[in-house]
């Protein structure tokens, strides 16, 4: 089976390289990488050229950005990945055995943080709990579906915040997710800018406002500071 590595990216150019780089072993193995910009002002693209497969433009937004990449991908599993996580260099292998062990159609990586905060280890504790407890995966956990379901629900709703939670909440009446012990490594750099405790209660705001169907590209203004700023 072959996996499409879609990587939604806008102005990445200080991490796009690592994260491209980690996944040179498996475009060896017959996978195919895939870039969409959202219109990076830096060297996003360039540097991203001699890692990839295909770059493609898209408006920005993640959601817009990952059904772009979709819409061009050919592999039989689609799988979604933030610029600034890393995916274990034998990922491909642990999607592709589980998924025909487990007879699941999608699923989610276990997620750690880089920072070296103790702070962290709990946070990525609650959050890959939280995550087999509620069936519901975030983008930092890399996302993956066999094409045929994405397509058949209509790919990502076209929202620029929560789209993964409101994709997983669409998956999971299908069936549930395989939840892999396999750690991805997505950058705690968020956490680091905006601080820790501010950003805890900003993702349980959002969260509980998303819970109780306020529109989530309202809660994208308050997330992202501006309507005209949505980031990757």
């Amino acid at each position: 089976m072959m996996i499409s590595i879609i990587i939604p990216a806008l102005n990445e150019a200080s991490t796009i390289v690592k994260t491209l780089k980690s996944l040179q072993s498996m475009r060896k193995r017959g996978h195919e990488v895939i870039l969409v910009d959202g219109g990076s002002l830096d060297d996003t693209v360039s540097l991203s050229r001699p890692f990839t497969d295909r770059i493609i433009q898209s408006p920005k937004g993640r959601s817009l950005q990952m059904n772009e990449g979709a819409r061009v991908a050919k592999g039989d599993i689609l799988l979604f990945l933030h610029a600034d996580t890393i995916i274990p260099e034998d990922g491909d292998q642990w999607i592709i055995e589980r998924m025909k062990k487990e007879k699941r159609f999608w699923g989610r990586f276990d997620v750690k943080l880089s920072g070296r905060d103790p702070i962290f280890r709990f946070i990525e504790f609650l959050m890959n709990l939280r995550s087999r407890l509620t069936k519901i995966a975030t983008g930092d956990q890399a996302i993956f579906v066999k094409r045929e379901f994405f397509e058949m629900i209509g790919g990502f709703p076209k929202i620029y915040l929560m789209e993964d939670i409101a994709l997983c909440k669409i998956l999971k009446n299908y069936g549930k997710p395989l939840c892999l012990y396999k750690r991805v490594i997505t950058s705690s750099r968020r956490w680091k800018e905006n601080g820790i405790l501010r950003t805890i209660l900003l993702m349980w705001f959002l969260r509980g406002a998303y819970f109780f169907k306020v529109n989530p590209n309202r809660l994208a203004r308050i997330y992202y500071g501006s309507s005209e700023k949505v980031l990757n």
